[in-house]
């Protein structure tokens, strides 16, 4: 496994450079085998990075577009993670609508899960690979939406799957950890003061995925850190 962290001076150059790095694989992934995949998440650092991957002179054909997780909320809502990557980025695209894979949470909880899990598959296979999967980190260390305790967390065999947020009272949709593992590159976008006692368990703690889900790699991983994220964090060995 590789992994790396690249700090920047704040959350705009850590989000930008994280969207340069997503870019520059989703290119050589589509130029390598004709198409390339990439699951995304939700929250405000990855919207500043899908506002400035929008305005680059990039191609996006061939690119097939995934969500890590989203809240089982209409599309129109404000927590909708499809709703702020749609204004944020696939507005200025005119993506093909074939080519958005969102979660069709205009279906009841379990059958959107159990959609978005057969979308994959259709495409993808039974042990779908994504080029690209962009994920973030929660002050208590969860990813996706696999908080901690999360028996799912055990799952290496499922594509996606319906999990019951207690701390939020909601339902989510969620990639499971087998997917999660077998990504290419995992981009991890984190910043803010919040996330550093938990990133400092999540790169040098023991291993531990129920307690810290962040944990949970992939081959190659790059972290897009600000400083305030990285204060006091060591480096990787």
């Amino acid at each position: 496994m590789s992994s790396a962290l690249r700090v920047f001076a704040d959350a705009t150059a850590a989000a930008e450079a994280c969207g340069a790095e997503i870019l520059q694989v989703l290119a050589a992934a589509r130029s390598a085998r004709g198409v390339a995949t990439l699951a995304v998440s939700g929250g405000n650092t990855p919207r500043i990075m899908f506002e400035w991957m929008a305005q680059q002179p990039f191609d996006w054909a061939g690119v097939e577009l995934f969500w890590v997780d989203e809240r089982c909320v209409p599309i129109d809502d404000t927590q909708s993670n499809y709703r702020m990557t749609r204004l944020a980025l696939l507005d200025s695209l005119g993506l093909p609508a074939a080519k958005v894979h969102r979660v069709r949470t205009e279906l009841a909880p379990d059958a959107a899960a159990a959609a978005y899990a057969d979308e994959i598959r259709a495409l993808l296979g039974e042990a779908p690979v994504f080029d690209v999967i962009q994920r973030g980190m929660g002050p208590d260390s969860h990813t996706a939406s696999l908080f901690p305790g999360e028996p799912l967390i055990a799952d290496r065999n499922g594509i996606a799957a319906l999990v019951w947020v207690q701390k939020f009272g909601q339902h989510r949709v969620t990639l499971l950890p087998g997917v999660l593992e077998r990504a290419r590159l995992t981009v991890h976008l984190v910043t803010g003061a919040d996330k550093c006692e938990a990133l400092q368990g999540v790169l040098h703690g023991p291993v531990d995925y129920t307690a810290r889900p962040a944990m949970i790699s992939s081959p190659e991983m790059i972290w897009f850190l600000d400083e305030a994220s990285a204060a006091g964090v060591k480096p990787l060995a």
